[in-house]
């Protein structure tokens, strides 16, 4: 079977509605929207960034199950954030009270929150000043705590609300602070 391929024209833009009828329809393309509607389509991961975050989805996966303060989430995962913007982190994280309240129509689509932890993996071919613009967006839509771990550097830019970023070169690991008590990220498998 063969699949088609797309072609958008540059700046095409979405509402909410018609981002989530391409999204459904088109399973196979990570598909994200900018606060502005600006569809964004994203390449797959090459096979290493892909095996390294998959290394970071299972140890927030392990501790999340060990502790069951919220719910963890892989980069499959879409929000719709306060300001519009459909975004999928690499990693996230949503405090159970939060995930709660939602609906279940909510929770089935693009959830309409912003995670309290996300995390970005760049990959090689990922340019730095998107994702730190993506990063910043997460902070300003409600993210408590963000990391984004750049393999090709070994650095790590830490996010918080009111704070300016933590820069972190060669971390042997990463503490969840007070929003995911316990969680400690080992990044020796990540490098």
């Amino acid at each position: 079977m063969h699949n088609p391929s797309i072609n958008i024209p540059t700046a095409f833009q979405v509402t909410h509605s018609q981002f989530q009828e391409l999204a459904r329809v088109n399973r196979d393309i990570q598909l994200e929207r900018s606060k502005d509607g600006e569809l964004i389509i994203m390449p797959p991961t090459g096979s290493e960034t892909g095996n390294r975050n998959l290394d970071i989805e299972g140890q927030l996966w392990l501790w999340n199950r060990q502790h069951k303060l919220g719910k963890a989430f892989n980069s499959s995962t879409g929000f719709h954030l306060p300001n519009g913007a459909d975004r999928s982190p690499d990693a996230a994280w949503v405090r159970l009270e939060t995930w709660e309240s939602l609906t279940v129509a909510e929770r089935e689509g693009f959830a309409p929150i912003c995670p309290d932890f996300v995390v970005e993996l760049r990959s090689i071919s990922d340019q730095l000043k998107p994702l730190q613009e993506k990063m910043q967006e997460y902070i300003e839509n409600g993210a408590r705590l963000g990391w984004l771990i750049d393999r090709k550097n070994r650095r790590v830019e830490i996010y918080r609300p009111g704070q300016d970023v933590e820069i972190l070169n060669h971390p042997n690991s990463l503490s969840g602070e007070d929003v995911l008590p316990g969680f400690i990220l080992d990044l020796q498998d990540v490098w």
